[in-house]
């Protein structure tokens, strides 16, 4: 009886684990960054707003809880997320929270209150609307990301490269601007900006882990 008291008591040590890992919201940051593709902790560091040192610390902590993975590139130290698993488990996670928490549902609601162009979308539509070429799909992400995997018939332009790039946009087409998903601003910054040019432009709440939650398809 002791050793199966004592098997069980390790089992939840193990579970807690993986809570102690996620219990800074840098590290979730970072995950959740990671999510949409493998990137370098210099990377993660400047989008995070995260010195290189603390970035490090960070993920360290991530890797032993066997959340995310390292490879080395030559003289490059990349991370991902360690398998699927972890995406779902993410995507769960802020389910729940927006499910549960009333903070958390408040916050979201003044996001979507604060962004008067973002817009609900049949994603089945939204797709066969792309395919006939009469809106167009644009996702604001890294390239990186984008070729990682995107919505069908997104076209990639960066939001950095958005205002030197913009005459690659038809004006004839409604804009629908998508990111990372429902905490990413990239989406939001961009139809700011094609709307101050005469786009008509809105953003979707979904990223491609939304998209995929929903059980569509990704391209790559």
């Amino acid at each position: 009886m002791e050793d199966t008291v004592e098997t069980k008591d390790r089992i939840y040590e193990q579970l807690a684990r993986v809570g102690k890992a996620i219990s800074s919201p840098k590290r979730l940051e970072l995950l959740d960054l990671l999510r949409q593709g493998p990137r370098s902790v210099e990377v993660l560091a400047c989008e995070s707003g995260l010195s290189v040192a603390n970035a490090s610390r960070h993920l360290q902590v991530l890797r032993q809880a066997q959340l995310v993975e390292v490879e080395k590139q030559g003289k490059q130290v990349i991370y991902s997320v360690g398998d699927q698993k972890v995406c779902e488990f993410f995507q769960t996670m802020c389910s729940l929270a927006e499910a549960r928490l009333a903070d958390f549902e408040r916050l979201m609601r003044k996001v979507a209150e604060n962004d008067p162009y973002l817009e609900a979308v049949d994603r089945s539509l939204l797709m066969q609307r792309a395919r006939e070429g009469s809106i167009t799909v644009l996702d604001v992400r890294p390239a990186q990301e984008y070729a990682a995997g995107h919505i069908p018939g997104a076209v990639s332009v960066p939001l950095n490269e958005l205002e030197e790039r913009i005459q690659e946009i038809s004006p004839e087409n409604k804009i629908v601007a998508y990111c990372r998903g429902p905490y990413c601003l990239l989406a939001s910054r961009a139809v700011e900006l094609l709307r101050s040019k005469g786009f008509e432009a809105v953003r979707i709440r979904d990223g491609v882990h939304e998209w995929k939650m929903h059980g569509l398809q990704l391209e790559r």
